[in-house]
């Protein structure tokens, strides 16, 4: 009885090791500060422009790296340079957009004018995320996940317009639209340990 209760002592704590080295792998190195715009036409949703301000850690080792001429101005070559080096490669990972139309998954293939800048000490990068949904009569019910899938980098919605309803087309007025931030019950990351946080976006015709 005794050799038992310490062999189950033992597993417990292999699985308590077992646990917590899982906790300690799961830490983001990079942090994001982020804004979502949502684009409309006059259909519906066009697609999404995306904000990120990176941490002043990753921004000094991007701008040491491609800040070629070192006057703190990232420049049309400087920029080209970092979608190469420094973005592009974000499309194996969904470029850590993560979209679903009325809970079905929209791959994110690829995106467009990406621009990249300097702002004080930080970094900014921002692109578009085509992603065409047409308004009917019945509301159509989006969820925009952001995240790292290795939780390398960690992503938060800022707190000051944290999300944009785009009207420089004038079509807004068009549309009935239902915006909210919030975790995504329907997704676990990390290890299974994390929602990630998302928009919940809600848009139908306005009648």
């Amino acid at each position: 009885m005794i050799m038992q209760k310490n062999i189950i002592v033992i597993l417990l704590g292999i699985l308590f090791l077992f646990t917590a080295s899982r906790i300690v792998q799961a830490h983001p190195h990079t942090f994001i500060n982020q804004k979502i715009k949502v684009v409309f036409d006059d259909k519906g949703v066009a697609g999404f422009n995306i904000w990120w301000e990176f941490d002043e850690m990753f921004a000094s080792m991007i701008i040491g790296d491609y800040d070629a001429n070192r006057n703190q101005v990232l420049e049309k070559n400087e920029v080209a340079v970092i979608k190469e080096k420094a973005f592009s490669y974000l499309s194996n990972f969904n470029y850590f957009i993560f979209i679903k139309i009325d809970n079905k998954v929209f791959d994110v293939k690829f995106v467009k004018d990406f621009f990249a800048k300097i702002k004080g000490k930080k970094l900014i990068y921002e692109f578009f995320v085509p992603c065409h949904v047409s308004a009917v009569e019945n509301a159509k019910h989006m969820i925009v996940a952001t995240y790292d899938p290795s939780y390398y980098s960690a992503l938060f919605f800022s707190e000051q317009e944290g999300v944009i309803l785009d009207d420089s087309q004038g079509c807004l007025k068009k549309f009935k639209v239902k915006t909210m931030i919030k975790e995504d019950k329907s997704t676990k990351i990390y290890f299974d340990m994390i929602n990630p946080m998302a928009l919940f976006l809600e848009f139908k015709i306005n009648r």
